[in-house]
This record gives structure tokens, C-alpha cells and sequence, in this order.
């Protein structure tokens, strides 16, 4: 079956039939699948909307005598300003002036397209919850018309549609045919969508609910008490991708929610972030989201918890792209890639292991006058500040303008989380320092640690501290062995614990002053005995 061609019921005609006589001829003579909207703004020439072009429909301008005509066929727009042709899925939708008065009118194309919904077929019968998200125009309440018919017809469900606007039943009492047999509730104010939605799980026994444009926390709740009493929940929501709605405070609820929570350092260690990080609250209330691309493309989330991990973590989602041929009505999936798990190059603040072959950054680079110019983007926090204190610390680094092109990022606490963010440091590789506050002292608290800068200590001996901790880890990484270190002062020792803990290993102090010394172990067992070696020193 083909979706664009097989069983097209559009009445496209009667919406026609409603505009002034003048306008009638010039849209017949457009192909009718093409066509989407036709606008008539006062004062200015009328055109028509196609999938791929505009068609201007004469050089007149629109009259208010024409406005009233349409208005006169269809009948006046209500609180939503949408007004419809009974028995139809065609919408009229005004724009007012200040005074009230309907100064243009958008008359959009509705048609049930048979088969539209052929790539989702196996989400559909599957029983769980599934949120549809794309941009205006893209298709979503064309595929949610399709979804209400396979439900009811050929799946034999108990099937309801909360009407909003009569958008997919079309105007009038008798739904249009293109919902098949399922039921549906017409709502009388956008503001009660929320109220319709529960009234018809309590009254009416659904084993499925229909609902378009999910858009306020109201109805978000709505859809998190109709998903926890069992009923299958397919919606379409404001939005155009999954990170959208993980962005929309309003709406976040719909895929888990986000809050922020605050780890242990033993914690963040294990887990290689930042002590503060934001993770989902909550199950989602859909099991599956599926971004429109296009009229015939998709990307789904088969798992909606774990895409949003993924996401809140800066990671790339993955997901199923799917594919229909408009003409053949053929299916492609392809499955899109997450992100791997990190990557196992030496890098400060990620994981390695044995046999890693070292990458091309060395913690030389992060030590000033050691690795070349450090370049720094300031995401969310002062610039000029920022200058000011790294000019005062003395390192060698260039403030750059693009996320893309930095080796570190400073940025506020309340900000480090940003998917944006996490992703591309993900890719570059850049360090994320974190600070609490915009302000010197905090800055240059963060930077003196990030850039290993001890004060009190010749440069020379920091040079030295560094390179030898940078060779220890190396070995414990590729050949798993503990290493002991050479003795340091207090401060040095210190340095060298620091960029140990960056790469999840085990540093533990032996011995007393002036002999006292690191020891890096390698996770596992050697930890357990150097810590039990350490605490048995202290008490003699």
C-alpha cells in the first residue's frame, strides 16, 4: 500500500467551494496533493501554499469583503480563532487586530493519508506509550488520524480522541472517517484539553487515548496519570527533537523530567562528571519517541530513559532511522549509533585501562610553559573577568570565540550540564573546569588548579613532579603495576595526587617527612591492601 496515492479522502473541493469565486479557479488549477494552505492577508495578493513552492493566486489584493465571505461559509472562529467545514478535516484560522476584527485568514488543507503511518506499524501494536515530536507542516496530526484508525480498525481497540479544535476528527458532531472507529470527545476550550483527558479515562474505559499538541504542565500531569492507569497514551507535543523537550521546563515531565543533584567525589570519580550534574527525575511518561523529520522520515527512541541519559550525560543518542519510499511504500531502517562509551585515550577526566595506547594529549599540556598555548572558552561566565585572572596566574593560554575550538572550557556550575556543551567537549576532548560563582576569587581558585599552578614552589620542580606522575600513570594504565614515586614537599605531593585522581586511579601517601612519597595503584585488590598498609602507619 502506498501512503500518497492508495486512499486519499480530503474533500479538497469543499474547501475551495468556500473561497470567493475569483480565487476558486485559479486554486482548482493547482495539483490538489501539492497544495497545503492557501493565506489571505487584507490588503495583500493571496497565495497558496505548496509542499514545494508558493503560487501567488492573482495580483489583487484581498479585500475585506472577501475575508467576510469565507467567514460567512465556514462560520465565526471560536476562542482558538479556528473555525472548520463540517465533515471535514480542512481549518480555518483568523488573525485579528488590536480591535478584534479578522484582518487574514489561513485556510489549511486536513487529509487523511492511508499508510502514512507504515514505519511505525510495530510501535503502534506494541501497547506502549509513544509521543510524536516535529516541527508545524511536518505531518504529526495526519500520522495521529492514522494511528487512531489502525488502533480501533485493524487492532480492534477501544479507541478515544481528545479533539482539540476538531483537529483529528474534523468540524462538526460526526467524526470525519479518517479516525475509522474510534471514538471521540470534542473539547470546547484549549484551556480544558487537560480536563477531557482524564474525564475520558475515568468515564469511558479506553484502552487507548489519542491526544494533540500536548503544550502546557497541565496536561503534561494529564498524561502521566492516563500512562500510570494503564491505558496506551499516542500524542504529538511541542517540540522538534528529543533535546527540545528535555529543554522545556514545561514539559520535561513528559520524558522523566530533570533536576540537578550534587555527588560525592568518590561518586564523580566512579562516574567520570562533575560533582553537580542533572539526571532524568523520573520515569518517562513515553516508553518510545519518535522525531518527524520529514513526511517520510523518522528518527525513533525505542528506550526514552535511556536516550534521555545519553542526552543529559553530553552524549550522542543513536536511535532507529526509518525511511519510506514514497512510491514503492518500501520501509529502510538504519540504526543510528550512540555515543560509545569513553574512549579509552590518556586524556585528564577519563577512564583508561590496560594496554591503552597513549593519545596525543599529555598532562605536560595542562602545565604552563609545558605544552604550548592553552586555548580557553568562556562559556557562561565573564570574559573580562576571566582574562583578568589568567593574566594574573601568569599561564600561557588564548581566550578563543567558538565552543569548537577550545582545549578548556570555563563555565558556571548551574550551566555545566548543558547538552550543547557536554557534547562537543565530548568530541574535541576539551577540559570543563566548573566554578561556583562569577567572581575573581572562585576563578582563580578553579584555574590555579586546573593549570597546576603552586605557589611557593620553583617552576623547575614542578616541571619535574609533573613529568614523573605523567609516566607513573602511564605505566599503571598499559601494565597494571603499582608505582611508587620519588619524595616531595607537601605541596608538590599534593599536585601529584590531583592529576593521578583525574584518571580514576589510586593514589596513597607512604612513609614521613622528608621521605614521604605517592604510591599509584591501579583499581582493584592493590588499593584495598595500600589503603589497609596506610592506616595501619597512621595508628603506629
Amino acid at each position: 500500500m502506498t501512503p500518497r496515492a492508495d486512499a486519499v479522502a480530503d474533500d479538497f473541493q469543499l474547501l475551495v467551494s468556500v473561497l470567493p469565486g475569483a480565487l476558486q479557479a485559479a486554486v482548482r488549477a493547482l495539483p490538489p496533493q501539492q497544495v497545503l494552505e492557501v493565506v489571505m492577508d487584507l490588503g495583500r495578493p493571496p497565495e497558496a501554499r505548496l509542499v514545494d513552492r508558493v503560487e501567488r493566486l492573482r495580483e489583487e489584493p484581498v479585500l475585506r469583503e472577501d475575508l467576510e465571505h469565507v467567514l460567512a461559509q465556514v462560520g465565526p472562529p471560536g476562542d482558538d480563532n479556528r473555525a472548520g467545514i463540517e465533515r471535514t478535516l480542512h481549518r480555518v484560522s483568523a488573525i485579528r487586530n488590536r480591535k478584534g476584527k479578522v484582518v487574514g485568514l489561513t485556510l489549511r488543507v486536513g487529509r487523511a493519508i492511508f499508510g502514512t503511518i507504515d514505519m511505525l506499524k510495530d510501535l503502534i501494536g506494541s501497547g506502549r506509550n509513544i509521543l510524536l515530536l516535529g516541527r508545524p507542516g511536518v505531518g504529526k496530526t495526519t500520522k495521529l488520524r492514522e494511528v487512531a484508525r489502525v488502533l480501533a480498525d485493524d487492532l480492534r481497540k477501544r479507541v478515544m480522541v481528545v479533539d482539540t479544535s476538531n483537529e483529528i476528527g474534523g468540524d462538526g458532531d460526526v467524526p470525519h472517517p479518517g479516525i475509522g472507529g474510534a471514538r471521540r470527545m470534542q473539547v470546547s476550550r484549549p484551556d480544558r484539553q487537560h480536563d477531557v483527558m482524564i474525564e475520558a479515562v475515568e468515564n469511558h474505559m479506553p484502552e487507548a487515548i489519542i491526544v494533540d499538541e500536548i503544550g502546557t504542565s497541565a496536561e503534561a500531569a494529564a498524561a502521566r496519570t492516563i500512562a500510570e492507569r494503564g491505558v496506551q497514551l499516542v500524542a504529538t507535543a511541542h517540540g522538534n527533537t528529543l533535546e527540545n523537550l528535555v529543554l522545556n521546563p514545561t514539559l520535561s515531565d513528559l520524558v522523566g523530567g530533570v533536576h540537578t543533584v550534587t555527588l560525592s567525589d568518590e561518586e564523580a570519580r566512579r562516574r567520570n562528571t562533575q560533582k553537580t550534574i542533572s539526571e532524568r527525575k523520573a520515569p518517562p511518561t513515553f516508553d518510545i519517541v519518535v522525531e518527524m523529520v520529514s513526511r517520510d522520515e523518522v528518527l525513533v527512541h525505542p528506550d526514552t530513559a535511556e536516550s534521555v541519559d545519553r542526552l543529559l550525560a553530553g552524549q550522542a543518542v543513536g536511535g532507529e532511522r526509518r525511511k519510506q519510499d514514497a512510491d514503492s511504500g518500501q520501509v529502510e531502517v538504519e540504526e543510528v549509533k550512540a555515543a560509545p562509551p569513553s574512549l579509552p585515550s590518556l586524556r585528564p577526566g577519563r577512564t583508561a585501562g590496560p594496554g591503552v595506547t597513549r593519545g596525543a594529549e599529555s598532562i605536560l599540556a595542562r602545565v604552563p610553559g609545558m605544552g604550548g598555548t592553552t586555548k580557553v572558552y568562556a562559556h557562561a561566565v565573564s570574559r573580562d573577568l576571566l582574562t583578568k585572572v589568567l593574566r594574573e596566574l601568569n599561564v600561557d593560554v588564548r581566550l578563543v570565540s567558538r565552543l569548537e575550538a577550545a582545549d578548556m572550557v570555563v563555565t558556571l556550575r548551574s550551566r555545566a550540564n548543558d547538552p550543547r556543551l557536554r557534547r562537543t567537549a565530548e568530541k574535541s576532548g576539551a577540559r570543563v573546569e566548573v566554578v561556583k560563582r562569577n567572581s575573581s576569587a572562585e576563578l582563580r581558585r578553579v584555574l590555579k588548579t586546573a593549570f597546576n599552578v603552586v605557589e611557593g614552589v620553583d617552576e623547575d620542580q614542578v616541571r619535574e613532579a609533573v613529568a614523573e606522575v605523567e609516566h607513573a600513570i602511564e605505566r599503571v594504565l598499559s601494565e597494571g603495576v603499582s608505582v611508587p614515586l620519588a619524595p616531595r614537599p607537601p605541596r608538590l605531593r599534593k599536585l601529584q595526587h590531583r592529576l593521578v585522581s583525574r584518571y580514576h586511579l589510586e593514589a596513597v601517601s607512604h612513609g614521613s617527612e622528608p621521605t614521604r612519597h605517592l604510591t599509584i595503584y591501579p583499581l582493584g585488590a592493590e588499593v584495598d591492601a595500600a589503603l589497609a598498609q596506610e592506616e595501619a602507619e597512621g595508628s603506629a
